[in-house]
């Protein structure tokens, strides 16, 4: 059970992204961003790559779960935040970033470059947002 309350990435939400895993969306989710840009460049590895992370996920996670800090910031809402509200910043706002948050609100998420950015950081952004909250509270 207590392993359960330390994970940081849900295997529901993993596989859900793997179904659009030749965009590579199930790689970004899981901290492996520049493997994820390559699946979104060729399809998955011509959908090959794709199929054999099926059985690769459970080993992301982990790695996932030891390279990200758990805490009060929920990894698996804010991607979806982002995912569906990525333009508006909301996932910003999620994370306590109200003035970036606000920037990307009036600019689509800066035009779509903040958007790019976020993909390959947002775990990261997660972990820090946790790792402060977690000191606020010590």
């Amino acid at each position: 059970m207590r392993d359960e309350l330390l994970d940081t990435h849900s295997t529901v939400l993993s596989y859900v992204f793997w179904v659009l895993g030749f965009t590579g969306a199930h790689r970004f989710y899981l901290g492996r961003p520049w493997t994820g840009l390559l699946w979104a460049l060729t399809g998955g590895l011509l959908v090959v790559g794709w199929l054999v992370d099926l059985f690769l996920i459970p080993g992301m996670r982990a790695d996932a779960r030891l390279r990200f800090r758990h805490g009060p910031t929920d990894y698996s809402a804010t991607w979806l935040l982002f995912a569906f509200l990525g333009v508006f910043g909301v996932h910003r706002f999620f994370l306590g970033k109200w003035v970036s948050g606000l920037v990307y609100l009036l600019t689509a998420g800066v035009a779509g470059l903040g958007l790019i950015y976020d993909l390959f950081t947002l775990n990261s952004q997660i972990s820090d947002a946790n790792a402060r909250e977690l000191s606020v509270r010590l």
